[in-house]
């Protein structure tokens, strides 16, 4: 079991791009001088004073940052126990976290000579934010995602779209969030010479991981700040993420991951039921594989194919986890917990009842965790959730299988 190091963010990765025995790089030979040019230029290029103001002017205004922390008071009232806070990054520009790292990812593009940003999506919320970033910073955009992705998210998809991006449908396999990244890797093997790959979450080869967690430290650092102002210097007792690649996740808890007295938590889609293709909850019921480019926790069959995934939320469905979240687990640094679509569905209705916020199916995982968590805990603790996005995206998909109202339709 490793030992982290503290101070930790500048101790992981290490120079080969391993979180412990999770990373690295195991992706096709001839991308190594794209991926090694990548993480050079970052180095170089992520700390200098130039990059730095071009970043903030985009984070305040095109963005709209900072998000802020509310404290959820009919909600905790109503469960009982510990007081529940979001930080809202529902609120930025285009609804979701996810403009964190594409705005960086575009700004590096940019600095680096690149025309042209690749990704993957799954929800649609990280395609809708790169297309954004890519039209700021003048840049040509193609988004992958999975043909009953498409289907489910078609609002996101004509946003895109609107944006000037080209999105790509992924036809292969489940269609899904898997197939999506398979479809933008290999595009980004025949482009890498003028593209750059703007992935989706804390996954992939390195340097992926830790500039997608680098670019969402701006959550954690913002979350760590405005608590302690709120709270006459306190810090949370517990702080909550939904995972499945986990950027939302690596951001939050990169403000609080020094802090042995914070609880941090990971809460995975457990979908339909813990059977194996019926989730995506990796942490739980994976094992040591490859998937994408790293070492990591991935969900398999016994022959070492990744399984097929499931769950109401697409940013979800992935059955893969990426190798920081994998190292943590490993060094008992985070909790792991899982929510079921159902659960995940009747939050989704009660914030919206409650509290007037429609939130992400992905996020509603977290808040179910949340609640359920504060119910056993005292009245003097605080839970600190990362709303990581806005739920408008999947309000047509829960009308239409839900209706109005979760009593009725769930049992």
């Amino acid at each position: 079991m490793p030992d982290l190091q503290r101070p930790y963010l500048q101790s992981y990765p290490n120079g080969e791009g391993y979180f412990g025995r999770f990373g690295g790089n195991h992706y096709p030979p001839e991308l190594r001088p794209a991926l090694e040019e990548l993480a050079s230029s970052y180095q170089e290029l992520h700390q200098t004073p130039e990059f730095q103001r071009a970043l903030n002017n985009a984070r305040v205004g095109l963005q709209g940052r900072p998000t802020p922390i509310h404290y959820l008071e009919n909600l905790s009232k109503q469960v009982g126990g510990a007081q529940i806070f979001i930080k809202r990054e529902d609120l930025n520009h285009t609804g979701a976290h996810k403009i964190n790292h594409c705005v960086g990812f575009a700004l590096l593009a940019k600095k680096m000579g690149k025309k042209k940003l690749i990704a993957e999506t799954g929800a649609g919320q990280h395609g809708v934010a790169l297309a954004t970033a890519a039209a700021y910073f003048g840049l040509e955009c193609e988004v992958h995602m999975g043909e009953v992705d498409i289907a489910k998210q078609s609002s996101n998809v004509g946003r895109m779209q609107l944006l000037g991006a080209h999105v790509v449908s992924a036809t292969t396999g489940q269609s899904a969030l898997k197939e999506a990244s398979d479809s933008a890797f290999n595009a980004y093997l025949e482009q890498h010479a003028h593209a750059l790959y703007a992935i989706g979450s804390a996954i992939g080869p390195h340097p992926f991981p830790m500039i997608v967690r680098d670019f969402q430290g701006v959550v954690g650092r913002e979350a760590r700040e405005q608590f302690m102002s709120l709270t006459n210097g306190s810090l949370p007792e517990h702080v909550v993420a939904c995972v499945a690649g986990g950027s939302n996740a690596m951001g939050m808890y990169s403000g609080f991951i020094d802090d042995p007295e914070v609880v941090l938590h990971a809460v995975e889609p457990l979908g339909k039921s813990d059977e194996l293709d019926q989730h995506a909850a990796t942490l739980s019921y994976g094992r040591l594989g490859t998937l994408h480019g790293a070492r990591s926790i991935v969900l398999q069959r016994d022959d070492g194919t990744p399984a097929s995934v499931s769950s109401v939320a697409s940013g979800l469905a992935y059955p893969g986890v990426g190798p920081e979240i994998a190292m943590l687990h490993e060094a008992d640094r985070i909790s792991i917990s899982a929510v079921s679509d159902k659960e995940a569905i009747r939050t989704f209705f009660r914030m919206a009842k409650l509290e007037g916020i429609i939130i992400a199916l992905e996020s509603a995982h977290a808040l179910a965790f949340a609640i359920r968590l504060a119910s056993q805990c005292l009245s003097s603790e605080r839970i600190l959730v990362n709303l990581s996005g806005r739920g408008d995206k999947d309000v047509d998909y829960v009308l239409e299988n839900y209706g109005t109202d979760a009593s009725a339709t769930l049992s």
